[in-house]
């Protein structure tokens, strides 16, 4: 075999391999696929071309993978595969002003013990202190704690 084929085909492919793997093709067979290419091709040149040729590859082949691992972690590459947009938002967010002890409204959905109720136009969600509620009934707000606003049959 030809020290160019060898590089070519085996140890540029090898990398381009790693590189897939590392970027696109998680798993690791294709990652493994190309370690062992890799090291076929510097193995071959070493079988080949004699020792000189050999250890020129191998460092050669070290030295581009380290090169290009270094610029492909220092580089903005991981900026077009991350995601950038942030959630500002909470879960169950209670409006003081519009849901509070005492306030009457009607069931959404039933109550068994969690459902929906309308408070005011509000939709949230509520539970029941003690027993089944139907929809379309009035209930009332007995306390709110944190997030959970228990409510009783008016």
């Amino acid at each position: 075999m030809n020290w160019t084929i060898i590089i070519i085909t085996l140890i540029v492919v090898g990398v381009l391999g790693l590189v897939l793997e590392f970027l696109l093709i998680p798993g690791g067979v294709v990652g493994a696929i190309s370690g062992l290419a890799i090291i076929a091709g510097i193995v071959l040149t070493y079988y080949e071309y004699g020792t000189v040729a050999g250890n020129i590859t191998l460092i050669i082949t070290v030295v581009a993978l380290l090169v290009g691992l270094f610029f492909l972690l220092r580089s903005r590459t991981w900026r077009k595969f991350e995601l950038s947009t942030k959630i500002d938002s909470k879960v169950n967010e209670i409006d003081e002003s519009k849901v509070k002890v005492g306030a009457v409204g009607v069931t959404v959905s039933r109550l068994a013990p969690g459902g929906k109720a309308n408070f005011d136009g509000e939709v949230v969600e509520v539970c029941s202190s003690h027993t089944f509620i139907d929809e379309n009934q009035e209930v009332e707000v007995l306390k709110i704690e944190g997030n959970k606003i228990t409510v009783k049959l008016k």
